[in-house]
């Protein structure tokens, strides 16, 4: 009985959603050159900018009004980013700002899970010795 129980409370845990909205990270970068096709943007040491699944561009002036949307093609040593426009609805200018959104991270490499896991098996073993 116990086991059945706790299988399924196994189950929901990994049907349950793996985030909300609001914990989505959408960060801002400042466009340093434009091209025909392409967009030039500082990213810094964000490797993570070229698996972003969604950067648009956005004008500050209007409220964040999308102009266009990017997908990002490489990030240099120097953090020069590179994207090439593949949806526009207006001019891409300097003043405008590149928003991408950072991709979430996978369970495994979340340090939290890992020092949950220890402590639940030293606790575990730790109440079976008595």
């Amino acid at each position: 009985m116990r086991f059945s129980v706790a299988l399924m409370v196994a189950t929901l845990a990994f049907l349950a959603p793996s985030g909300a909205a609001a914990q989505d990270r959408d960060v801002r970068f400042e466009i340093t050159a434009v091209g025909d096709t392409t967009v030039t943007f500082r990213a810094g040491r964000l490797t993570w900018v070229v698996r972003s699944p969604r950067a648009i561009v956005v004008d500050p002036r209007r409220r964040d009004e999308l102009v266009a949307r990017l997908k990002v093609l490489s990030v240099s040593s120097d953090g020069a980013a590179t994207a090439v426009v593949t949806g526009q609805r207006g001019r891409i200018t300097t003043e405008h700002f590149v928003i991408a959104q950072e991709p979430p991270t996978r369970w495994y490499k979340n340090l939290g899970l890992w020092v949950g896991a220890t402590l639940g098996i030293v606790a575990g073993f730790s109440l079976g010795r008595l």
